[in-house]
């Protein structure tokens, strides 16, 4: 099998610098602009069709990171859980708009929960915490998801590999074999374990040999998207991938 092409993780104001490899085919793309609320609350429109156009000049996938800065999915309450599945829903209207094959969202289950959801008095009248998270995602999330076409897993190395560190949780590579055939999308940084890093790969500590040789090993290959802090570091990212014959 040959090595996977993987993508870029982009904003609008950087296309321009890495439209010839858009171009050429090198890589798929995934938009980076609408992480946070304030373009759901109008004006998306413009941004969009910048994108669009730009996304015309190439022929790969595109992909887009849903919003999910001060917009939880976990959420209750009768006030607020209304506002942000409408938001939720502004980010499926921008995926239509994109013309995107691929929308990430973010789970709301943190380090903090994994320990403590059955750490409550559970019966009848008082269900578990855990419980009570899935029934406030399935409130707050059930229109996104009806609207969406299909559901699927995203693994992110930089996440995984805190948790492993932090938390003593499984290996990157793991969780990529874990997720098997239900694997779709994987966010490729690097990071040393301590924090969400977004580094350039060999910068921290991933093992990447492990890891792209689960992803190998799937029965179905997800898109591989380079998501680093710093868009500068995305061409010494593709050397080094490319350079250990990871990636083409």
């Amino acid at each position: 099998m040959s090595p996977p092409i993987i993508g870029d993780a982009l904003t609008l104001p950087d296309l321009p610098t890495y439209r010839d490899c858009l171009i050429t085919g090198r890589c798929d793309l995934k938009i980076q602009d609408f992480i946070r609320t304030n373009l759901l609350f109008g004006g998306w429109q413009g941004p969009a069709q910048a994108i669009r156009r730009a996304r015309d000049v190439f022929r790969r996938r595109l992909g887009l990171h849903g919003p999910f800065v001060g917009v939880a999915i976990d959420t209750s309450g009768s006030e607020i859980g209304p506002v942000i599945t409408r938001r939720h829903l502004t980010g499926l209207e921008i995926y239509a708009a994109l013309g995107a094959s691929q929308m990430v969202r973010h789970s709301p289950h943190t380090t903090l929960d994994h320990p403590n959801v059955e750490d409550h008095p559970r019966d009848d009248a008082r269900p578990s915490a855990r419980k009570c998270k899935i029934a406030a995602v399935q409130e707050l999330k059930g229109p996104v998801v009806r609207r969406s076409k299909t559901m699927a897993l995203s693994i992110d190395t930089g996440h995984a590999h805190y948790a492993n560190d932090a938390t003593g949780a499984h290996p990157v590579d793991c969780f990529v074999t874990l997720a098997g055939a239900d694997l779709a999308h994987v966010h490729l940084q690097d990071a040393d374990g301590s924090a969400d890093r977004h580094w350039a790969p060999e910068r921290g500590t991933v093992n990447w040999h492990a890891v792209f040789g689960a992803i190998a090993a799937l029965p179905v290959q997800p898109h591989l998207v380079l998501e680093l802090r710093h868009a500068a570091d995305l061409p010494a990212a593709m050397d080094c991938l490319t350079g250990e014959g990871l990636v083409r």
